[in-house]
């Protein structure tokens, strides 16, 4: 896809993944919808990034929001080209330490919100025929590991999200891409205390990544229509060992990942 004068409406893009991707596609030529809570934030955002950029402040746990939101970026900017579906957080807990609440907040956002955002917006794609709806995963969504029970279950809800759009989509024009990281140098972990000690010893083998370097793949996979992505090299090579030996996989997880103190 040539990004030309598209539109890419990119979710929780006032920081990290999704502000770097919100400047890779808006050098690329595309006019970016920057989509988050925080009006003040996005507002400062979209000024640096400067006229190809638009905010749409909205609160994606919540599904009459999201149809609010839809009805904006269609009055204003008319239906995306690309979505990104990169809004995500959460802290890192063993089951038996959450509460139904703090599972709904797991469940909200990023899966929910992905969910409410690309059926927002799905009518109008398949109509038109052409399209691609963006997924950002988490390695968890291959290989779970211990103490972080609410985010692994929603990024397996996201895997197989990415799975029926695949699925449903298959012959209409609208395409459907994942992209899974390994560790990004975002502030994901300042906002989530107590969260990064719980990385599994075993991730040390594989290089943290930037948010730009994250960024930089996305643009390249929407231009060239991949439908799945991962980096650095060695969360490919993971990928595919927890698809070759998922119980070995989820042996080592358990076996290098958070102990109950």
């Amino acid at each position: 896809m040539e990004l030309g004068r598209r539109i890419v409406l990119i979710t929780g893009a006032s920081s990290g993944i999704g502000a770097a991707s919100a400047r890779a596609f808006a050098r690329a030529g595309a006019t970016v919808a920057l989509v988050a809570r925080s009006k003040d934030r996005l507002e400062e955002f979209a000024a640096e990034i400067g006229d190809q950029a638009r905010v749409f402040p909205c609160d994606l746990a919540d599904p009459d929001a999201v149809l609010e939101l839809a009805a904006r970026v269609r009055a204003e900017l008319g239906v995306p080209d690309v979505i990104v579906n990169n809004a995500g957080a959460g802290r890192w807990l063993f089951v038996d330490e959450s509460t139904p609440h703090d599972f709904r907040d797991m469940a909200a956002v990023p899966y929910l919100a992905a969910g409410y955002v690309t059926t927002a917006f799905a009518a109008d794609m398949v109509r038109r025929g052409s399209g691609r709806i963006v997924v950002v995963n988490s390695p968890v969504s291959r290989a779970t590991w211990p103490g972080a029970f609410g985010y692994a279950a929603a990024r397996w809800g996201l895997r197989g999200l990415v799975a029926a759009l695949r699925v449903d989509l298959r012959g209409t024009g609208v395409g459907v891409t994942e992209i899974v990281p390994g560790k990004v140098s975002s502030d994901y972990f300042a906002n989530n205390p107590g969260s990064e000690e719980r990385v599994p010893s075993l991730s040390a083998i594989i290089p943290t990544v930037t948010p730009e370097q994250v960024a930089r793949a996305l643009v390249t996979a929407v231009r060239r229509d991949r439908s799945r992505v991962a980096l650095p090299l060695m969360m490919r090579v993971t990928m595919a060992q927890a698809w070759i030996a998922p119980s070995l996989t989820h042996r080592l997880m358990s076996l290098t990942g958070a102990k109950r103190s």
